[in-house]
């Protein structure tokens, strides 16, 4: 029966490395443009002298995107542990079966939406949609705060799978938009990957010290509410498909 215990989820993590180190080595080297993968125009031939410190300093949308990242994901990081804690203490027994369904219901969605977001990321514009994502969260964070019933709080992981599918498929796209021609892709995307992991770390903090203090509806008015001012930090943000037809045009020969 171990097979069945909660155990059986750690002997999943190393069955699910393995195949992805077995997709990754089926990736032919031949099929790599090094050049383009670090960011460089197609058919660029100079490559740009900016430094690196320049490039996330004076890159102004790129900073905004920073600051969404950084902002999403402290609202975002903690509502799931919440709400499985939530659930837990209404439903003693049933803590695994109840935070299982909400991880299962989220990537049941995140599947769908990351492969439509995929297919219309370029007619629809990447900034209506991360703003798509943003909303979804207020949302997921409100429907937090105001239900106790478990199907409801376990439906509301859709709206998780909504912003997690627009999220991990539309911030590459834009990155890549943002820094084109720079050959400084992969220094962009850690050094976001790096602030939205801090956002994500202080969440746990702050969220579980709001819960301490004044319950979990509380906290999750009070995430929601931070997801709603990524959504304003979208203001600040141009359309990244514009910020990188400007940039190309900059690269042309005059």
């Amino acid at each position: 029966m171990k097979w069945l215990s909660q155990r059986a989820t750690f002997y999943m993590i190393p069955f699910f490395a393995l195949l992805s180190v077995a997709v990754v080595l089926s990736i032919s080297a031949n099929a790599i443009d090094h050049d383009r993968a670090r960011g460089f125009a197609v058919g660029q031939k100079q490559h740009d002298p900016q430094s690196a410190w320049r490039l996330l300093t004076e890159n102004r949308p790129l900073m905004v995107l920073a600051l969404v990242a950084a902002t999403f994901h402290f609202a975002n990081a903690s509502m799931l542990p919440l709400v499985g804690q939530k659930l837990a203490l209404a439903h003693p027994g049933y803590e695994a079966t109840l935070t299982s369904a909400c991880i299962i219901v989220a990537q049941l969605t995140t599947i769908p939406v990351a492969i439509v977001v995929g297919w219309r990321a370029d007619a629809w514009g990447r900034k209506p949609l991360l703003a798509a994502a943003c909303i979804a969260l207020v949302l997921r964070g409100i429907a937090f705060a105001v239900f106790d019933n478990a199907t409801l709080l376990v439906a509301a992981q859709v709206l998780d799978g909504i912003a997690a599918g627009i999220w991990d498929v539309l911030v590459p796209l834009m990155i890549a938009d943002l820094v084109v021609g720079s050959g400084r892709y992969s220094m962009s995307r850690g050094v976001l990957g790096t602030v939205q992991g801090i956002g994500g770390s202080l969440s746990n903090v702050a969220a579980g010290s709001m819960v301490v203090g004044f319950g979990y509806s509380i906290a999750f008015a009070g995430l929601a509410f931070v997801a709603l001012l990524a959504c304003l930090l979208l203001l600040a943000m141009p359309e990244s498909e514009d910020v990188k037809a400007d940039r190309l045009a900059a690269l042309k020969p005059t």
